[in-house]
């Protein structure tokens, strides 16, 4: 589904990402992980092909998404027409906008009006929280439930492919698994995910498969179960 070979990046004269190279199947959830700075949302801004000023310049290697290279893609066409959703750090919500405004702009590019209904139902079912304040302004939720929407929004634009930045991040630990549990549920019906995750408790419990990034490098991956039994991760990420 995704695959990203030899990729390199740079932010002006800065190397951010030294050649990774990664995959995504269709029906997986694949986590990255690593520490801050390592170069895990440069590797969702590439995909996503995120406009100035924030842009990094691809310099080589490709990114291609169902056999489509999405170098040559604009930044809507990757979530219009190739189905690829965002959910990034920090939310990045409408605050002036109630939940039900903010869900409803993730849907302007799709035509298929009865099932944006259908999704609709969808997400508040998924987020009952979301449900009964439909009406409410975003800016006045609580920061669990701006996340809740930042996912419910993603999933309006019509993704089949969301790419998830730092989900859990400030969020307390009963939130977290709560999020998660959703992420499968999503999963199950036929959503694939890729997470970039600080927390790789949580991250390796529902991933499938994972990789481990250092400093703009892949260095270790694995299933989930290989990379938390893994001396190296047991001892810098899970204590």
């Amino acid at each position: 589904m995704l695959k990203i070979e030899n990729l390199h990046v740079r932010y002006g004269n800065i190397e951010a990402l030294h050649g990774i190279s990664l995959y995504v199947k269709k029906g997986e959830i694949v986590t990255l992980l690593g520490a801050n700075g390592a170069g895990k949302s440069t590797t969702l801004m590439s995909i996503m092909r995120l406009p100035p000023p924030e842009a990094p310049l691809i310099t080589q290697g490709s990114i291609t998404y169902n056999g489509v290279n999405l170098s040559d893609v604009p930044p809507h066409d990757v979530v219009a027409k190739h189905g690829i959703g965002l959910v990034p750090e920090g939310r990045r919500i409408f605050g002036n906008l109630t939940v039900f405004e903010n869900l409803k702009l993730a849907t302007y590019a799709r035509k298929d009006m009865d099932q944006i209904h259908y999704d609709y139902e969808r997400v508040f079912s998924l987020f009952p929280r979301l449900a009964d304040r439909r009406n409410q302004r975003s800016d006045t939720l609580s920061g669990g439930e701006q996340q809740m929407l930042a996912m419910g929004r993603a999933f309006m634009c019509g993704a089949d492919f969301i790419l998830l930045d730092e989900p859990s991040m400030g969020l307390a630990p009963l939130l977290m698994q709560e999020l998660f549990r959703v992420l499968k549920q999503l999963n199950e019906t036929g959503t694939t995910i890729f997470v970039v995750e600080q927390n790789a408790h949580i991250a390796l419990k529902y991933a499938h498969r994972a990789y481990l990034m250092e400093s703009g490098r892949i260095v270790m991956e694995g299933s989930a179960k290989e990379l938390s039994e893994t001396p190296e991760i047991r001892k810098a990420y899970l204590g």
